[in-house]
């Protein structure tokens, strides 16, 4: 699978764009702020309807501009399909696929899948939960698409509980007008049980399965790591009862979730927000005692977190985007693989080892400040981003 064609019109930065891509390296090569990254960002919106670089639409639209549009012309197995999104502020977007329009815009996601390596993806070790939540989910998603209704469901009933927690709380210090409150939060507390089952066993799920490529990828970007280094642990917001990790029991884990949930239930009326869910919980990261310096027992491991350095908190990160694309490609096709502007951050020895491992992929998209940042093994088609044009550099050879 390649994207051979993007088209676009408002989106961010560009009135217009058309840029002809193909299979092996692209790269965008442009000073800072030229819109250089606004053009894979565009290709991994049609993926998952959702950017790598902010958390709503709103950015992604052309300032005073009424609503925008990206389209790509995606090739795989040989056929073409033209994949359309337009944003619209203030209202619903709309999907197309070769112009005619989709009952739901979510329909697009997965159709066109990417991986993307970016100097944020620092913030999956160091960052807060949610950003790991996030990646699990996003990854979820490109993986089974219908998940994205469970996600949009469950996002859905914790707005709505929290707002049923806050009348509830009132009405134990004695207001009138939400007499009803406890009553109906019993039923949102089973919906939440049900839904969360569901993304609990999906995560837990995903997690067993990516541990082995995550501790592979490691080891292939961390100097004189093993295989066993790296590991990958799921921290609910409860105890989780004993179930396959392979397979799930969703009952199992939706009485669990219920029961927590009747169990918390005074501290998140005092609190008026929901302390049980998936929405609490962390994907713990972690490393063999020996590899981050420090002494210990053999096999023992420590939080990537707080006791990794520098160099192995890249590593790690690295190794999560690499274990995401081996996980893809299982599944059949090849995602396109997008690095933006990520070489510039990374060591010497790190750089030549992600380039190495990343140069047979089907589709490659690399965005760099300067063309010395794009290691040599990447070689390929370059364009030059400047002022809001893009141009494609004399003598490179086409698709």
């Amino acid at each position: 699978m390649h994207v051979s064609h993007l088209a676009l019109h408002n989106f961010r930065s560009y009135t217009l764009a058309d840029v002809e891509l193909g299979p092996g390296v692209t790269a965008f090569v442009g000073r800072n702020g030229q819109g250089k990254t606004n053009l894979i960002e565009a290709i991994d919106y049609l993926s998952r309807l959702s950017s790598h670089r902010v958390s709503s639409d709103a950015p992604l639209i052309k300032a005073g501009a009424p609503q925008a549009i990206v389209r790509a012309a995606v090739v795989k197995d040989g056929r073409t399909a033209v994949l359309e999104v337009e944003l619209n502020p203030g209202k619903s977007n709309k999907g197309r696929i070769n112009k005619s329009t989709l009952p739901r815009v979510r329909d697009l996601v997965g159709l066109v899948r990417t991986v993307v390596f970016s100097p944020e993806d620092l913030t999956l070790v160091k960052g807060d939960p949610g950003d790991r939540r996030r990646f699990l989910d996003d990854l979820l998603v490109l993986r089974t698409p219908r998940l994205s209704g469970i996600l949009s469901d469950h996002d859905r009933i914790l707005k709505q509980r929290a707002t049923l927690l806050k009348t509830a709380g009132n009405a134990r210090r004695g207001s009138s007008s939400a007499e009803g409150a406890l009553s109906t939060l019993d039923v949102w507390d089973s919906h939440l049980a049900r839904v969360g089952a569901e993304l609990l066993a999906e995560r837990i799920a995903l997690v067993t399965e990516l541990t082995p490529y995550v501790g592979a990828a490691y080891a292939a970007v961390a100097r004189g790591a093993s295989r066993d280094d790296a590991g990958l642990d799921y921290k609910a917001s409860f105890g989780l009862p004993d179930v396959d990790a392979v397979a799930p029991d969703r009952t199992v884990l939706e009485h669990a979730l219920l029961d927590e949930l009747v169990r918390r239930r005074p501290d998140e009326l005092d609190r008026g927000v929901c302390l049980v869910g998936p929405h609490r919980d962390d994907l713990v990261l972690s490393l063999g005692l020996h590899a981050t310096g420090e002494a210990g027992e053999g096999g023992s491991r420590l939080p990537v977190k707080g006791y990794a350095s520098h160099g192995e908190s890249w590593s790690f990160a690295l190794a999560l985007r690499l274990a995401s694309y081996d996980l893809l490609r299982s599944d059949g096709d090849d995602p396109i693989l997008i690095l933006d502007d990520v070489f510039a951050e990374l060591d010497t020895e790190r750089r030549a080892q992600l380039a190495a491992l990343v140069a047979d992929a089907e589709q490659v998209l690399v965005t760099a400040a300067v063309p010395a940042d794009v290691p040599e093994v990447l070689a390929g088609v370059r364009y030059t981003v400047a002022g809001g044009e893009v141009t494609r550099e004399a003598g490179a050879p086409r698709s």
